[in-house]
């Protein structure tokens, strides 16, 4: 058995833990019939409310209604709706309306970015012709990282020979353009 195994506890909770919130004493008076769940209070008090503003349409059948009434109280003690109270249960779908469409991240709601014009352009020159038999020259490299030696330091009587003026003097457009002209011209490493 592996040490990860090992530690892995799993835990089960009886219908005991999971008891439901419910009213059955106020104060020192203990409720008749109680105890009554968060549904049930609310369908006798919202459903008490209707019959007595209500008693002119209902009068007429007797205490039908009212024994209506008193099955209702009685059929919500144990309602789930999948698993949940029917309080949570109404909590939870408020609560899924109210969200952002999009959904929150971070505590904010996720939106997404304004859409903006991507712009651009673009230009075409003719390419110059490089001289017959030159090629432009380079400078060798050093690794990066690498100071150099005292032979480096000094001037050397050798240098770089000027790169070959382009035939005809076309002036660079674009800012790649002008860096490309800089580094032919050597101005930039």
């Amino acid at each position: 058995m592996s040490a990860a195994a090992a530690g892995r506890v799993g835990r089960f909770y009886t219908s005991a833990r999971r008891h439901p919130w419910v009213l059955g004493k106020v104060a020192d008076w203990r409720i008749p019939l109680g105890p009554y769940t968060p549904a049930q209070i609310a369908v006798a008090v919202g459903g008490g409310f209707l019959l007595v503003k209500t008693i002119s349409w209902w009068s007429w059948m007797g205490p039908v209604p009212i024994a209506a009434w008193v099955l209702a109280i009685w059929a919500v003690r144990r309602a789930t709706i999948k698993g949940r109270a029917p309080m949570q249960a109404a909590l939870g779908w408020a609560l899924l309306g109210w969200q952002p469409r999009g959904g929150r991240i971070g505590g904010r709601a996720a939106r997404d970015r304004a859409p903006r014009a991507l712009l651009g352009g673009f230009s075409i020159e003719e390419a110059l012709a490089p001289a017959a038999g030159a090629a432009p020259a380079r400078a060798p490299r050093r690794p990066a990282g690498r100071t150099p030696g005292p032979a480096a330091q000094r001037p050397s009587a050798r240098r770089r020979p000027a790169p070959a003026a382009p035939a005809t003097a076309v002036r660079p457009v674009s800012g790649v353009q002008q860096l490309l002209a800089l580094a032919e011209q050597g101005g930039v490493r």
